[in-house]
């Protein structure tokens, strides 16, 4: 098995964090990133980039963040008890943009490297990610081209391995109390050392490259679309699912915070604003009930295309 090297991964991931946001910031045309560099006083440090009030994105980050330290947190060893007692280091590259206009899907995609060492042992190491689609309004075609996309970067290392990952994104981007997914999926993986260090590298960095030519074709297709208060209305309370899941079961959100990671770069996912409606239900046959009743389930949206 080849050995790890955090000096190739920790370069990818700057210049991946550089290549979304130039692609995201062309596409707004009315803000540009602000960059915001931050140091870890128990080692690391990272580089957040914000957009806000944007003609497109009400609010979005991209952020590039590599920790290191001598002790785990209790969520990584409850799991895995073999990294006590070793010294790790923690990097990738996150991100959720929110779009202002409701017909625009929230998108979520993270790829991330692991590394646990210990003087006189072989290092503990792997690759996770992902990226996932939140819309508010759902269209089948671009749930199918998301689902597309997300195969064609899986497709060279396994037919087994696109299926694998939508399960596990299905899986995980699950809301338990509400009984109903956070959004349409995508892929997730986590644990990914199999492969070896070279091909896993090359699997995470597929997945990476693979955001943009998801989502920027959506972005395309629906910034124009028309909206009222209706929309924005039923787009705010949705919102508020996404943040349910991001505080009570989002494993990167609980890692940052019991590791000392920089509070406001792991919250830079919630968004600006956001409502919770009591015992609020959308009206029977509407396009707002229609999003729970046909696109947030777990779907063949490649099936769907056939």
């Amino acid at each position: 098995m080849s050995k790890p090297s955090v000096t190739e991964v920790k370069a990818y991931l700057l210049d991946l964090q550089d290549r979304i946001c130039q692609a995201l910031a062309v596409e707004d045309g009315g803000a540009d990133f602000a960059e915001d560099s931050w140091d870890r006083p128990e080692g690391g440090g990272g580089r957040s980039r914000v957009i806000k009030n944007g003609a497109i994105f009400e609010k979005g980050g991209v952020n590039f963040s590599h920790v290191h330290g001598n002790q785990m947190p209790a969520s990584a060893t409850a799991h895995r008890p073999e990294l006590k007692g070793r010294d790790f280091e923690a990097m990738g590259v996150s991100l959720v943009m929110h779009p202002q206009n409701p017909k625009i899907p929230t998108s979520h995609a993270n790829v991330r490297f692991f590394i646990a060492e210990k003087p006189g042992e072989e290092p503990v190491w792997w690759f996770g990610g992902g990226f996932d689609l939140t819309p508010y309004y759902g269209n089948v075609e671009d749930c199918i081209h998301w689902h597309q996309v997300a195969k064609a970067a899986c497709d060279p290392f396994g037919e087994d391995v696109y299926p694998r990952y939508k399960k596990w994104c299905d899986d995980y981007f699950f809301l338990k109390h509400r009984g109903e997914p956070r959004g349409i999926g995508g892929l997730f993986f986590d644990d990914l050392n199999e492969l070896g260090f070279e091909q896993s590298f090359a699997l995470m960095r597929a997945i990476g490259d693979a955001y943009i030519d998801a989502y920027l074709p959506i972005v395309q297709r629906r910034k124009n679309d028309a909206y009222g208060e209706k929309e924005r209305d039923f787009q705010l309370h949705r919102r508020g699912r996404y943040v349910e899941f991001n505080l009570v079961f989002d494993r990167g959100t609980l890692f940052g915070l019991q590791t000392g990671g920089r509070t406001e770069s792991i919250l830079m996912s919630l968004p600006p604003e956001v409502r919770w409606d009591y015992n609020w239900a959308p009206e029977p046959g509407s396009p707002e009930a229609q999003l729970t009743e046909y696109f947030l389930q777990s779907r063949d949206w490649l099936g769907e295309a056939g």
